[in-house]
């Protein structure tokens, strides 16, 4: 990056989140469990939502869905955005139930669909250790 080059906000794991990014380093999505409600979740947590369960377990998931909504920001979100625009700002339904929000990559606009199926695509930072996940349409 140069000095002219805005330095975009990146995640900062913690311990309760580090095995989702390092899964997003090795090109998989990974995400919670909770074997005594047989619930996915996500984000991050330390217990089951509902149950408060501290039985929860990191699994590694395809990351497909379905996208939920959407909206285009065609202008910078923040500064540090500016020249991202326009930026497709989604809700992805992963299969397993959680809903997750990411940006959508490799589409038209008019080829957006509420309901399409979506795969994960494995963006790497420059400079960095850090990969976000972003999401395409499914072939």
């Amino acid at each position: 990056m140069t000095a002219d080059t805005p330095q975009r906000p990146l995640p900062t794991p913690i311990d309760r989140t580090q095995p989702f990014w390092d899964g997003l380093r090795e090109r998989q999505v990974r995400i919670q469990y909770s074997p005594s409600s047989d619930k996915w979740v996500f984000y991050p947590r330390s217990h089951a939502p509902l149950t408060l369960a501290d039985d929860l377990e990191w699994r590694d998931i395809s990351g497909e869905g379905t996208l939920y909504t959407y909206t285009i920001a065609r202008r910078p979100t923040a500064p540090d955005f500016a020249g991202d625009e326009p930026q497709i700002i989604a809700v992805v339904e992963l299969d397993e139930g959680p809903r997750l929000t990411s940006t959508l990559v490799n589409v038209n606009e008019g080829e957006i669909e509420v309901g399409m199926r979506v795969r994960p695509v494995f963006e790497d930072v420059p400079e960095t250790e850090t990969t976000l996940l972003r999401y395409e349409p499914a072939p």
